[in-house]
């Protein structure tokens, strides 16, 4: 049986893709090989790390397209032509579409930097999450892995891994913990978790 075919999605660094890749080498992802990187921005250093792995990569940039519309075209081409089976959105800076999202139901994931429902939904992306989380005074926070759906970070729960937030915490500091002990292993896990499971439907 082939492994199920995964395009990332992303827009700047690709930390949680290196996750992704490194758990593909260690055959923490087994099920699911990512065959395409998309990044919204063509400068995006995510776009080096998919050409150091070997991994197809596209630019998908919205501001070269008249509208929503056509940028969504022109991305589910790129999807398309490779035949993607799931799609895992690793820091994509972009608000899909209902009928995007339609169109990939179960089939598209995202990770987030909270224990949703806590610090999740319209304007909690990146470091604001973890000010927060820090301004709310909470002792534990965490990462989520979810389905996508119409609803920002809304989608049915795959996998969440608490973290604990430590005397003296910045933003910067809480946002480097979450990553190393939480989505970059939660991540792959869904991953795998997922791709296993659509080739069983299969």
């Amino acid at each position: 049986m082939n492994p199920v075919k995964i395009a990332v999605l992303v827009s700047g660094g690709g930390t949680n893709l290196q996750a992704l890749i490194d758990a593909e080498k260690s055959g923490v992802i087994k099920s699911g090989k990512i065959t395409l990187v998309v990044s919204s921005s063509p400068t995006a250093y995510a776009l080096e790390r998919a050409k150091n792995a070997g991994i197809e990569t596209a630019v998908a940039d919205k501001h070269a397209y008249a509208n929503r519309k056509d940028f969504e075209e022109a991305l589910i081409a790129s999807l398309e032509e490779k035949g993607i089976e799931l799609i895992v959105l690793a820091g994509f800076m972009y608000i899909l579409s209902p009928d995007f999202i339609a169109r990939y139901k179960d089939r598209m994931i995202n990770v987030h930097p909270s224990l949703i429902p806590s610090f999740c939904g319209d304007g909690f992306y990146g470091l604001h999450v973890h000010e927060a989380a820090l301004a709310y005074g909470v002792k534990v926070t965490g990462a989520t892995v979810h389905f996508v759906n119409e609803i920002t970070d809304g989608g049915k729960i795959i996998m969440q891994k608490a973290v604990e937030i430590h005397e003296g915490d910045t933003p910067e500091t809480l946002q480097k913990r979450v990553m190393q002990e939480a989505e970059w292993l939660i991540l792959p896990a869904a991953v795998e978790k997922v791709s296993k499971d659509i080739l069983t439907e299969e």
